[in-house]
């Protein structure tokens, strides 16, 4: 029978899955919805709800592997249980990054304003620049994913005592090994994202000294969007900052045999990052935003008529 702990663990992670699935099934209803009414489809469009869909394999996959190990250990010492979860992880994690430094390189292209020959080109360029990108990263987060799949990478041992404590010990090197390797290419677009952010700021630092020049106050328009940009990019990167290096933590305990806290810690503590920033890109677009407090109305005008017939 489940202790107390792993009660707790298994309610926290389907909280946590709920309402992670609840606000990027949102961002795709929404972005569909609008698909459908216009007939067209927006480059922005595109990247948010390929996001939220590979947020959502995320959320999927790591609820999955955390209640296999702690449901079933022996069907997760199957070197093809692993494999399969490890490989779909991977997909689903490389995409979601790459899409989101997509979405990054996005606002930076159409928002700042760089005089460099190279920036200029790509701004003009914007959407075959961004599309590109997002195509090229696609296919290469499929390519890491089937060669984490088919290679030959050991296997993962699992000694399980079946006590009053329920205690078990899994150790899986040679995945933890490759995982960390293979993932190491999630480095690359958190480094195109903190290029956006410095260059943002590079932007936001001129056309604030522009219109000091020009004894202008007020906020402009391009003032309010550099602060939401930079705003969006920040919070991306401090939330992936704790999400990568619970990842590295948890993936690098397995390289000793661990007790399942530890794995139940990390679990629980990686899905915030796909759960909570879906939020984050929600109340930062402006379509997202207007749905989503037009929800929010409506649930509370239904709780207002439905509160006179309850105490009735």
């Amino acid at each position: 029978m489940p202790s107390a702990v792993e009660v707790m663990y298994m309610v926290l992670i389907a909280g946590e899955l709920t309402i992670g699935i609840w606000g990027n099934g949102f961002i795709v209803l929404v972005n569909c919805t609008g698909w459908l009414q216009r007939r067209d489809s927006s480059v922005i469009d595109i990247i948010l709800v390929s996001l939220a869909i590979s947020r959502i394999c995320v959320l999927c996959v790591v609820s999955a592997d955390g209640f296999v190990l702690l449901l079933s250990p022996h069907a997760y010492a199957q070197n093809e249980t692993v494999n399969t979860l490890d490989a779909f992880w991977t997909l689903s994690n490389h995409s979601s990054v790459w899409f989101t430094a997509c979405l990054s390189i996005f606002y930076l292209l159409k928002i700042a304003n760089i005089s460099h020959p190279v920036f200029l080109w790509l701004k003009l360029n914007v959407t075959r620049v961004v599309l590109g990108l997002f195509l090229a990263s696609f296919l290469t987060s499929i390519i890491i994913s089937v060669f984490l799949k088919e290679g030959s990478w050991g296997h993962v041992e699992v000694n399980h005592e079946e006590n009053i404590t329920w205690e078990f010990r899994v150790s899986k090197a040679p995945s933890a090994f490759k995982l960390i390797i293979l993932n190491l290419g999630a480095l690359v677009p958190f480094a195109l994202c903190l290029i956006s952010f410095v260059l943002l700021l590079f932007s936001l630092f001129r056309h604030t000294k522009q219109m000091k020049l020009y004894a202008t106050g007020s906020r402009d328009s391009s003032t309010e969007a550099h602060m939401r940009a930079i705003k969006a990019v920040t919070i991306f990167l401090l939330l992936f900052i704790m999400y990568y290096a619970v990842f590295l933590v948890v993936t690098s305990s397995f390289l000793i045999p661990q007790g399942r806290l530890v794995l139940m810690f990390g679990g629980i503590v990686t899905v915030i990052f796909p759960s909570s920033h879906s939020f984050i890109l929600i109340m930062g677009n402006n379509k997202l935003r207007e749905a989503f407090l037009k929800v929010l109305r409506c649930v509370k005008g239904f709780h207002k008529r439905r509160k006179p017939l309850v105490s009735q």
